[in-house]
């Protein structure tokens, strides 16, 4: 497995086990959404320190070619996702609870992927994908079954 690959897996397990505790977090204060403020409060304090010891300038040339909606659609889309998880994971557990949003994530991938959305390179649709998607949602029938 390629490097790529590796830092790739170490993400997902490091998003499974943040979302994990981040839940319990979410029970022991009676409220998901104080969970998502101190996680996105402490993950904001880390990357900003990251970012000032590692980047010796802030880009402001560029920030006038952003437009707009990427300013805050993300951070958006992210507070809710994240305060999602937060508050589904007591409920459902973790593995159907990540089965379930890995397969919205592919989902909305492969067709972000076949329009090429954001100026990204562009996968088309094909008979091999559909049957990915196929068997990722027969998988999550059987992860979820009881």
């Amino acid at each position: 497995m390629s490097l790529p690959g590796l830092l790739a897996l170490l993400a997902g397990a490091a998003i499974a086990t943040q979302a994990s505790m981040n839940a319990r977090l979410g029970v022991l204060l009676h409220s998901s959404l104080w969970a998502t403020a101190i996680a996105f409060g402490v993950s904001c304090s880390v990357i900003v320190l990251a970012t000032a010891l590692t980047t010796p300038q802030l880009p402001w040339r560029q920030a006038g070619a952003v437009p707009g909606y990427l300013w805050f659609s993300g951070g958006a889309l992210a507070a809710l996702g994240v305060g999602l998880f937060y508050a589904l994971i007591p409920k459902m557990g973790v593995g159907p609870m990540m089965s379930y949003a890995l397969t919205g994530q592919l989902l909305v991938a492969i067709v972000s992927s076949h329009f090429g959305w954001f100026e990204l390179p562009i996968k088309p649709i094909t008979i091999e994908r559909l049957s990915g998607v196929l068997a990722l949602i027969a998988g999550i029938v059987l992860i979820n079954r009881d």
